[in-house]
């Protein structure tokens, strides 16, 4: 089984994503990071579940979708998967660094 290593940034956006949220709800809030987390965990058998970024062009470098929220994710061998940053989808993604 693969194991799933999550970044700093990812951790930070998951956390922004819940701090922006629970202005309106803290309910959906937690849903929201819920729901995220348990995308990625599909990860842990489906490595090459997400497609390709296509800003990035990466065959390693791979994204699922939940809800309004790209998960980008790079494939780091057969045993890890880093998530490197969860990037709403009304954003821009060429203005974020990706590393």
């Amino acid at each position: 089984m693969v194991r799933i290593n999550w970044t700093f940034q990812a951790k930070d956006d998951l956390k922004s994503i819940a701090e922006y949220i629970s202005r309106d709800s803290r309910k959906y809030a937690k849903l929201q990071v819920l729901r995220i987390k348990n995308r990625t965990d599909l990860l842990k058998s489906q490595t090459y579940l997400g497609k390709i970024v296509s800003e990035i062009d990466k065959e390693n470098i791979r994204e699922l979708i939940e809800g309004r929220y790209r998960v980008i994710y790079k494939i780091v061998s057969e045993k890890q998967i880093d998530i490197l940053t969860i990037h709403h989808t009304a954003r821009v993604l060429t203005r974020r660094t990706i590393k």
